[in-house]
């Protein structure tokens, strides 16, 4: 069987920076890299990561809590994340906590037992939830609030939902339908506030009748859209709190004989691979799903290495698409 000597051997280095580059890979030049993993295929090496383990007193892995894995947004985030921990040689554990609190606590276990190292919270903070202080655990909100406790990363909800709306206004819209999230999800209640804050500063009055409630799904697009159909003088125009609600609301809106765009125009939020393909592609927001993996796992082991971050905040820019889901209100 093949040993970490042999590798050092082949690579033509020394058994230290063969055994930096298992466990510190950041901290070896990209030339060495090469040569060491070159040389571990050659040989076969296969590293005794229980060894490793107890000799370090870490476990190499971190732990990402899914609120819905079937998301396909939070599937781009776990695959950046699954690409970078491997890079900084850790294993990803996903936990796909349903949005229950009861599950979340069964993960953060892992930490606390010394079976993961740290935790990588995909579902925005919100009062109840468990913070990086209070478990004294590292722990990261890779989808933050301007009111996340504790080191975040995150967009301005805010202010993305008030340049959607604000494009909306600029194409004549001025009866704009809104498909929500569930209304307690902290994501939820920034986009309504973007939305508010962009009606209010064209002078174009709220109106409740034009807010129909989802839950960041396909199906409770459909529905939410059927309800905004029904009204007496349906919206001109519909955004939409995720792609994924809004692919549901053009389909619904269809069914009901309206055409997109040239009857109501819809939006999305996200820029899901779905969103450019679908009939017709979707104008939405873009958010820089690889950088918030790759930034959230840099900031957690930064906190397993023992560094102080009790509340650091990266705001990332986000991109604003425009596609053909959207266009000029109709006049009259």
């Amino acid at each position: 069987m093949s040993n970490i000597r042999e590798v050092a051997r082949v690579a033509g280095v020394s058994v230290a920076t063969v055994s930096r580059a298992l466990s510190h890979p950041e901290k070896v030049s990209p030339a060495s890299m090469k040569k060491v993993k070159q040389a571990i295929e050659e040989v076969n090496y296969r590293p005794n990561m229980l060894a490793r383990n107890f000799r370090s007193a870490k476990a190499y892995s971190i732990v990402v809590l899914v609120p819905d894995i079937a998301n396909p947004f939070f599937s781009l985030v776990i695959r950046a994340i699954e690409d970078q921990a491997q890079k900084r040689g850790y294993a990803v554990l996903l936990g796909d906590t349903q949005d229950s609190g009861a599950k979340e606590k069964e993960y953060i276990r892992l930490v606390e037992t010394r079976l993961a190292d740290g935790i990588i919270q995909l579902r925005p903070h919100s009062p109840d939830a468990p913070t990086n202080k209070a478990l004294g655990l590292p722990y990261i909100n890779l989808c933050g609030t301007e009111d996340t406790p504790g080191p975040c990363i995150r967009i301005d909800n805010v202010l993305a939902s008030k340049n959607m709306v604000d494009y909306l206004i600029s194409l004549d819209h001025k009866r704009i339908g809104i498909i929500t999230g569930l209304r307690g999800n902290p994501h939820t209640m920034d986009r309504m506030k973007g939305y508010k804050q962009s009606l209010a500063e064209a002078g174009i009055e709220f109106d409740e009748r034009l807010i129909a409630e989802g839950e960041y799904s396909i199906w409770s697009g459909v529905n939410a859209a059927n309800k905004l159909c029904g009204l007496d003088k349906p919206p001109t125009a519909i955004m939409c709190m995720n792609d994924e609600m809004a692919i549901g609301a053009v389909q619904s809106l269809k069914s009901h004989g309206y055409a997109v765009p040239q009857d109501i125009s819809v939006t999305g939020f996200d820029d899901i691979d779905y969103a450019r393909y679908c009939d017709p592609p979707l104008t939405t927001i873009s958010q820089p799903a690889e950088d918030m993996g790759k930034i959230a796992v840099d900031l957690l082991l930064r906190l397993i290495e023992g560094e102080e971050l009790s509340k650091e905040e990266h705001v990332l820019p986000y991109d604003f698409i425009v596609r053909k889901s959207t266009d000029k209100a109709k006049e009259g």
